[in-house]
């Protein structure tokens, strides 16, 4: 069995399973934000009669969208999942500033390797570069199953691996190979689908680095995304979960996929995903020197302390292009933390960028970088969906944060190969 697998059947009190079998796992960890967690509550409050939460420690909110409420109605909403999570005895409640979902429960220490997760965010599955199963399901699951029962259903799913040999060459980073294979295998290509990202460039990559690549699973239409747990992952846990037990799920020798990808990273060239969708993935060189109004380095996918480096040392000494409003969005408290003592927020407050709390940033823009119609963004958000962040016809590019912070220095989408 791979990693999935073994996770799978353990919490199913099995022996084994096989793709295809339809099993009951217990469940280790509930992730939702605060829009999530709202329409959850709602099911449990509104749907399920005499309700119960079997084990409120295995449930987790994190307020990031609404990180400061812009009105009354948002507001409101906050105040009435605090004090849902009060009645039901929920501890684990992540108040607005602490961080973007997901990366707040990295940071928080509440997982292990071998852990079933599961959360109302399409980018559940970035736990699966930490030798975790975890997925999106939908509220009335989370609500019916997971907090009623601590358990979710799934049908185990066929595996595909994708491998990466190569070293990239200059200006190109993690970001830009996962857009790359986001293209190659196409937004339907891995449909409930568990895709194992492997290969020697996998193998050097950084945990930080390698969270990309299941975060963006479901990109491709897959069901999880995982890499095969190794020393890294090993030191990572131990390093947020101190003193914690916990066994590696690493996959069996031999282990049979439906089908194998070989991608070359070394070809590469930096990459955008343009509009409408994230699977519109172009060379830079196509669409160098489109004007840009909002540049942002946050989201799900950004913000990350690898990302606020690369960007300070862009603009130590410089300023952000006059046409351009800057962003930055920590991903978490302590990134912010770290960011301030290496002084990058100086740095960065100093270039003319503006810094923002700890969040989703203006994912979906509920606080924060609504844009308006003729307007252009670039950021290494993780979705560039017409309106999602503002006007409809609005144009959101995607690339990695030093393709972020090139385009923010010249005002116009850049290359990164092209700083000196």
């Amino acid at each position: 069995m791979n990693m999935v697998e073994k996770i799978l059947a353990k919490a199913a009190n099995k022996k084994q399973v096989a793709p295809g079998d339809v099993i009951v796992a217990n469940v280790d960890l509930m992730v939702m934000h605060d829009l999530s967690s709202n329409l959850v509550m709602k099911v449990i409050e509104t749907e399920m009669e005499n309700a119960s939460i079997q084990d409120p420690s295995r449930i987790a909110f994190v307020f990031d969208h609404n990180f400061s409420p812009a009105s009354q109605l948002a507001a409101e909403t906050l105040a009435a999942v605090r004090k849902f999570a009060a009645r039901h005895g929920i501890r684990h409640v992540f108040d607005g500033g602490t961080g973007s979902v997901h990366h707040c429960i990295i940071e928080s220490g509440l997982w292990a390797p071998g852990n079933v997760i599961i959360g109302c965010d399409s980018h559940t599955p970035i736990y699966g570069a930490l030798g975790v199963f975890a997925t999106g399901v939908g509220n009335n699951s989370m609500a019916a199953l997971g907090f009623a029962h601590s358990q979710a259903w799934f049908r185990v799913p066929e595996t595909m691996q994708v491998v990466f040999h190569g070293e990239t060459g200059p200006g190109v980073g993690p970001r830009d190979v996962a857009q790359h294979m986001v293209s190659r295998i196409g937004e339907d290509g891995a449909v409930y689908r568990a895709v194992e990202y492997a290969g020697p460039y996998m193998e050097a990559l950084s945990i930080e680095d390698r969270l990309l690549f299941p975060l963006m699973s479901i990109d491709i239409g897959a069901k999880c995304g995982f890499i095969n747990p190794d020393d890294k992952t090993a030191a990572f846990a131990r390093s947020f979960s101190p003193g914690r037990a916990f066994d590696l799920p690493r996959n069996d020798p031999g282990t049979k996929y439906t089908e194998v990808l070989e991608i070359d990273v070394s070809l590469l060239e930096p990459q955008i995903a343009c509009p409408p969708t994230v699977g519109n993935v172009k060379p830079v060189g196509e669409i160098a020197r489109v004007p840009v109004n909002v540049a942002e380095i946050g989201g799900s996918t950004g913000g990350r302390l690898c990302d606020l480096r690369q960007i300070a040392a862009v603009f130590r000494n410089r300023q952000v292009h006059p046409g351009v409003r800057l962003q930055i969005v920590p991903a978490s408290r302590g990134i912010y933390r770290a960011a301030l003592a290496e002084g990058l927020i100086e740095t960065l407050f100093a270039a003319g960028a503006n810094i923002f709390p700890p969040s989703a940033g203006s994912n979906q823009a509920f606080n924060m970088g609504a844009l308006a119609q003729d307007e252009v963004m670039i950021s290494n958000q993780a979705r560039n969906f017409p309106g999602r962040n503002g006007h409809p016809k609005a144009r959101h590019y995607l690339g990695s944060a030093l393709t972020v912070a090139a385009s923010a220095l010249h005002g116009r989408i850049t290359d990164p190969r092209t700083l000196s």
